[in-house]
């Protein structure tokens, strides 16, 4: 058995992202979909002495309505990345694991840059898998061939990867055809996002969606404890 999850690349994801990654073999990030405006895709909430606030990563729309999120450009102008990490660190400076997990998170804000918003993530992802001890395969949407039809796509890229499972999130039961999956002798699963346990959080009342970085700088090596799928 070979399971697979495909989903399109997010910017810092929330524990939940993470969690998926963990619990399958191999992790394709399914970034030849249309960039879409306001959503996770470029951008993540982080908590505050005063609420939830959004990071947002400025990127290149005017006139670019159907663009993939490979394709889509940050903007060269803005200093985003240290206002980023500035933010980061004046919120979460006093958590208590928030220097561990700094020595490798501000350098992929200060010492680095970006062209494209898919490298980014990508990047980001990699370095919290690194940190959390997630060893699963991560690729490309375009290291595969595409084929036509929303869900035969997502079960032909399945089967190219040798997956014999597909998980998938809870809102694509609005979408998916099971047929498809079954026509090919792929087992689909549903992945269940409910139920994450508390763990110790700064400022105010517990809020589960926010980026992982906060469960990491609150936690550091003990995040995965708080992960209800994740395995070694």
């Amino acid at each position: 058995m070979k399971s697979v999850a495909i989903v399109q690349s997010n910017y810092i994801p929330w524990k939940g992202y993470f969690d998926l990654i963990a619990s399958v073999d191999e992790f394709i990030l399914y970034d030849d979909m249309q960039y879409t405006r306001r959503d996770w895709r470029n951008r993540n909430q982080i908590k505050t002495p005063q609420g939830v606030q959004w990071l947002t990563v400025p990127v290149q729309v005017k006139g670019r309505y159907e663009q993939k999120i490979r394709d889509t450009e940050i903007e060269k102008t803005a200093d985003w990345a240290r206002t980023h990490w500035r933010t980061l660190e004046q919120n979460y400076r006093r958590a208590a694991h928030f220097d561990e997990v700094a020595a490798w998170v501000a350098p992929l804000y200060c010492d680095a840059e970006y062209q494209h918003l898919s490298q980014l993530n990508r990047v980001f992802i990699e370095a919290v898998c690194g940190y959390m001890g997630i060893r699963t395969k991560i690729s490309n949407s375009w290291d595969y061939q595409l084929a036509d039809g929303k869900t035969e796509r997502l079960a032909d890229l399945c089967t190219q990867a040798g997956g014999t499972e597909y998980v998938s999130g809870p809102s694509a039961k609005d979408y998916i055809d099971e047929t498809v999956f079954a026509e090919r002798d792929i087992k689909l699963s549903w992945f269940d996002y409910s139920g994450y346990p508390e763990y110790p959080q700064l400022w105010g009342d517990f809020t589960h969606g926010v980026t992982v970085l906060d469960l990491l700088f609150n936690c550091g090596s003990e995040a995965v404890t708080y992960m209800k799928h994740f395995r070694s």
